[in-house]
């Protein structure tokens, strides 16, 4: 059947394509970047480091242990070179800007931080108030292992180098690198005693992934941050892809 010039029939009337639906809010997402591959790396890499030197000045000053692998130049060596490494996957990091934006926020005391350190103390890091991306805990315990380490690394140096430096200041390397050893291992028995706690955060710095209740319960001020960054993120994407008038050019003129 052919149809005639002016005829309209149901096949031949174009029907017009439905509106464009609204735009879905995305669902939150379930998990939260907490760390990149670089800021993984490093940690992992200091931890090794840091529990190498550890373990091998146990088998070095404690006699009981020290019997049991008899070894001892080897220890010497595998302290030594464990401990003047440490700074070395950090100073790696800094290429990294995910790195770099962590030392940020670890050197910052905001004001919160000062709210949380007073209610961390009276009712325990549970009930201690909201907190960024690290909590005022985490901030004072970064700046004692880095502290401690420079020193460590410093006086180590005085004692691997002997003829470097007079008696006295032998004398006095050997009082602070023993006893501060002793702090470190405090401060990282802790430090794996809080992990052990919190498999959420393990599970963090193993995959760079947290779940988002989680982020909200520990550290909402940084979850409150991150969402703020992905609906600015959303919007910006929405007014990207309205559709913009067409600029045609005018008729000519009569």
């Amino acid at each position: 059947m052919t149809s005639k010039r002016g005829s309209a029939t149901p096949t031949d009337a174009t029907t017009p394509p439905p509106p464009p639906a609204d735009p879905m809010p995305a669902p939150d997402p379930e998990f939260l970047r907490r760390f990149t591959v670089a800021e993984r790396w490093v940690h992992r890499t200091t931890a090794t480091l840091m529990m190498v030197a550890i373990l091998s000045a146990a088998f070095l000053y404690v006699p009981q242990l020290a019997e049991l692998v008899g070894r001892r130049r080897l220890l010497v060596i595998i302290h030594e070179w464990s401990g003047v490494l440490l700074p070395l996957p950090l100073a790696v990091g800094l290429f990294f800007r995910s790195v770099r934006a962590d030392l940020r926020r670890l050197n910052r005391f905001v004001p919160q931080d000062r709210g949380w350190t007073w209610r961390a103390l009276r009712h325990g890091t549970r009930h201690a108030g909201p907190a960024g991306k690290f909590n005022a805990g985490q901030k004072m315990y970064a700046a004692l292992i880095s502290g401690a380490t420079l020193v460590m690394v410093g006086t180590g140096l005085i004692l691997w180098f002997p003829n470097l430096a007079a008696l006295d200041v032998r004398t006095g390397a050997t009082f602070v690198h023993d006893w501060l050893a002793l702090v470190i291992g405090v401060l990282v028995l802790g430090h794996i005693r809080m992990a052990a706690k919190d498999p959420e955060a393990r599970r963090g710095m193993r995959t760079g992934l947290v779940g988002r209740p989680w982020a909200r319960r520990e550290h909402p001020l940084w979850a409150q941050e991150l969402d703020e960054q992905r609906r600015a993120g959303e919007e910006q994407r929405t007014a990207e892809e309205e559709p913009r008038p067409d600029d045609s050019p005018s008729g000519p003129q009569g």
